[in-house]
């Protein structure tokens, strides 16, 4: 005997389609806001300022912070750095030319910065991590007593050095992670 009213056996066929049309339309906006870079970054911004000011006029969840920013510190050292490591690219274009190889032909030719992080999916899981940890700041059973100001130093000087360590292999590899807009040309004058 069934009772959950469906007579077809497919009790779970209504929620599935619930579902369905939440993940369609959550994509669909999604895709709607893909194409506007700015208008995503200020509202990651707006939602920074959110958080911020609800850790500080809330006076806790400090963890919670803490553990937010070093996540972002973590997505942002993936969006710095480049997809294919370049150290091992050097030292394959150094054994053909101990051995002796002529030089690559291509080391010569452009390749352009592909990133470990596409900037989409940083701002995505940065958004999507922001908000799950302004979610968790409307609970007191996630706000564990800590000390904030160690928690605040430590976090600066692991960002010092790690960001150190990132310029200097950006220094030691001669690449620019950071695309500050398309090259705009001045038409020529007759």
């Amino acid at each position: 005997m069934d009772f959950t009213g469906d007579s077809t056996g497919n009790s779970d066929h209504g929620l599935t389609k619930y579902v369905t049309g939440l993940q369609q339309l959550y994509r669909f906006y999604l895709d709607k806001v893909t194409p506007h870079e700015k208008e995503r970054w200020i509202a990651f911004g707006v939602l920074q300022v959110i958080f911020f000011l609800r850790i500080i006029y809330g006076e806790g969840w400090y963890a919670i912070c803490y553990s937010f920013y070093i996540f972002s510190l973590n997505q942002f050292l993936a969006f710095l750095t480049p997809k294919f490591d370049m150290s091992l690219q050097q030292e394959e274009a150094n054994d053909t030319l101990e051995a002796g190889g002529a030089p690559d032909e291509q080391s010569e030719e452009f390749r352009p910065f592909i990133r470990r992080l596409p900037e989409f999916k940083f701002w995505y899981n940065v958004m999507r991590g922001g908000v799950i940890s302004l979610a968790l700041t409307f609970s007191r059973v996630t706000d564990i007593p800590v000390y904030w100001p160690i928690l605040l130093v430590y976090f600066v000087i692991l960002f010092a050095l790690t960001m150190r360590r990132q310029i200097q292999h950006m220094i030691k590899y001669k690449y620019i992670p950071l695309d500050l807009g398309k090259k705009k040309y001045s038409a020529p004058s007759v």
